[in-house]
């Protein structure tokens, strides 16, 4: 008695549907669908955006025996 079963969803559908409109429910469910869209591109977009930066950043330690090459800038006293 604690859960419903599929006639008390049936039920609660139709009883939306009425109150609603089928147009409404459409129109929400594509603003819904459309928020998830731009969510998951938002996503993606940052993950792209933050990988190239992230490359240039780390850094990778030395293997043994390797040598590094370095640039020296000169510091000038003002």
């Amino acid at each position: 008695m604690g859960s419903f079963s599929i006639w008390h969803w049936l039920i609660v559908l139709v009883i939306v549907m009425l109150v609603f409109g089928t147009k409404k429910l459409r129109n929400i469910g594509q603003d819904l669908g459309g928020a998830v869209k731009g969510f998951k591109d938002g996503m993606k977009e940052a993950n792209v955006d933050a990988d190239p930066k992230s490359a240039e950043t780390q850094q990778v330690p030395p293997k043994v025996g390797e040598t590094i090459d370095v640039e020296v800038k000169d510091k000038t006293t003002s």
